[in-house]
C-alpha cells in the first residue's frame, strides 16, 4: 500500500505520461498506469525513475493500436 504523497505522485506521473491520450483512450491510459504502478511496487517511487518508465509505456501503446 502506498501512502498519500506517492498515490498523489503516481497520478501526477501518470496525467503527465498521458496529456496527449484521448480521454477514451481507457486502455492506452490503463496500459502505462499499470507499468508505473510496476516500477513503483519494486521501490522506484521518484518521479526520475517513474517518468521513464511511463513514456517507454506509453511508446509501446502508441505502436500497440496501430
Amino acid at each position: 500500500m502506498f501512502d498519500t504523497a506517492t498515490i498523489a505522485l503516481l497520478r501526477a506521473v501518470l496525467d503527465e505520461m498521458c496529456e496527449s491520450v484521448l480521454g477514451r483512450q481507457i486502455g492506452a491510459r490503463t496500459h502505462v498506469a499499470s507499468k508505473i504502478l510496476e516500477t513503483a511496487t519494486r521501490g522506484k517511487v521518484s518521479r526520475e525513475r517513474l517518468r521513464p518508465m511511463g513514456r517507454d509505456a506509453l511508446s509501446h501503446v502508441r505502436t500497440m493500436w496501430r
